[in-house]
């Protein structure tokens, strides 16, 4: 397999109903003038990633409404009340049938860059798209995680809200860590506190 012929999809999560946050979706709060899940798609869209496919559920139409514009294709999950792993199928789902690749993101990833993106694929291309790429940070592992074609059927087995970390400890000889040296892989923004934190770091 050639270089050339090596397609990585992104597919980013953006469904949930953030629960911890109260009445706010944080996926529409506004991160230096930015809502949070247009930060996450921008940086998938400026990357070598395509297509780039943004699952919805939650507040489906306020979502679509801050990625107007957008070069993106919504695949919608009406059964994100479930879990995280509904969105997860969802999207792998709706890859193209040609794609070696998928990187998934969470749609509150407002710090990651499309430069993070694309050091990840170029990693999962020397790997002859075979390995499992996932970013660390001081030893901590993150998102997004890149996952090979050939794990797509285990990953639409997954169910619940455990996303696939189950997978990554089934598959530890299959994984290829990647030291991206930035915390935006390790960011969670939860709660209405991290989210104001977050706003005064940005």
């Amino acid at each position: 397999m050639t270089d050339r012929t090596i397609r990585v999809a992104a597919v980013i999560l953006a469904a949930g109903r953030s629960t911890r946050m109260g009445a706010q979706n944080k996926l529409i709060a506004d991160v230096g003038g930015v809502p949070m899940v247009r930060r996450t798609v921008d940086a998938a869209s400026a990357s070598v990633t395509k297509p780039v496919l943004v699952v919805v559920g939650h507040m489906r139409r306020e979502v679509c409404g801050v990625l107007e514009g957008a070069p993106v294709t919504f695949v919608a999950n009406p059964d994100f009340a479930s879990g995280l792993a509904s969105s997860l199928k969802a999207g792998v789902r709706a890859l193209p049938s040609d794609c070696d690749g998928a990187l998934v993101l969470l749609g509150d990833m407002p710090r990651i860059e499309a430069a993070h993106i694309d050091r990840l694929v170029e990693a999962f291309r020397q790997a002859g798209a075979q390995k499992i790429i996932v970013p660390v940070h001081k030893e901590q592992r993150g998102n997004p995680v890149l996952w090979p074609a050939a794990f797509f059927g285990e990953l639409l087995q997954l169910g619940g809200d455990s996303g696939a970390k189950s997978l990554l400890a089934k598959h530890a000889a299959q994984v290829t860590e990647i030291d991206l040296g930035t915390d935006a892989i390790v960011l969670d923004i939860d709660t209405p506190e991290a989210l104001t934190q977050l706003g005064r770091a940005t």
